[in-house]
């Protein structure tokens, strides 16, 4: 089974990276153990973060479930708005406008549309951060020079998961890798993230490029 240009860019826009890596369908998940009080202080500081980054630009790098790896600038807006503009020779730009998810690849023709609340960005694009409602986290990992956790929208299992990366000192996203239902993982890390302000609102507007009638002859 390969992994859909759905997995693939939902990946990015859904930030090396820990996290499954690409599989077979996701297997039913155990019983989730309580979190510790440790753990419970990292997401605690983790959504506290989150919450402060309104909005942000950088650069990615990302590597889909074939190894294959691109690159190009992110731009982040919440709630729910997000863009990521991919390097030649990738063709695709992707774009969060707060409701849904377009994915357009210019080399492919193609122009692809999902509701962002259906994928696991939402988790860290919501107008308000809650890694305690709403959200299952499942595994809380402490790293050399930081820590990820692991997180599904309790609503939407079938979905598949994100595992978001942070860096220690100080606190800062740092990465994350999207898991979908298939079990295909793509991995995005962050070369740079900085907050900024007045992102121009055009960032976050994508609309079908392709002509309307395109079997129509010009007059």
């Amino acid at each position: 089974m390969r992994p859909t240009r759905r997995s693939i860019a939902l990946g990015l826009a859904a930030l090396p990276v820990t996290g499954s890596v690409a599989g077979p369908a996701l297997a039913a998940r155990p019983a989730i153990a309580p979190l510790s009080a440790e753990d419970r202080a990292l997401v605690d500081k983790a959504a506290a973060y989150l919450q402060d980054l309104t909005e942000a630009k950088g650069r990615f790098v990302q590597t889909d479930a074939r190894g294959t790896m691109t690159q190009g600038a992110i731009y982040l807006k919440r709630p729910g708005k997000a863009r990521f503009a991919y390097e030649p020779p990738s063709g695709l730009l992707v774009v969060a406008d707060g409701a849904n998810v377009s994915i357009a690849d210019s080399r492919l023709k193609t122009f692809d549309r999902y509701p962002l609340m259906a994928t696991p960005l939402s988790i860290f694009l919501a107008r308000q951060i809650r890694l305690d409602k709403g959200v299952v986290v499942s595994r809380v990992s402490r790293l050399a020079d930081g820590f990820s956790i692991t997180a599904r929208d309790g609503k939407r299992e079938a979905e598949g998961e994100i595992t978001l990366t942070f860096s220690n000192d100080p606190v800062a996203l740092i990465g994350w890798a999207v898991t979908d239902a298939q079990g295909f993982s793509t991995r995005i890390r962050l070369a740079s993230l900085e907050k900024t302000s007045g992102l121009a609102s055009s960032l976050f507007v994508l609309n079908d490029p392709r002509p309307k009638n395109p079997g129509r002859a010009k007059m």
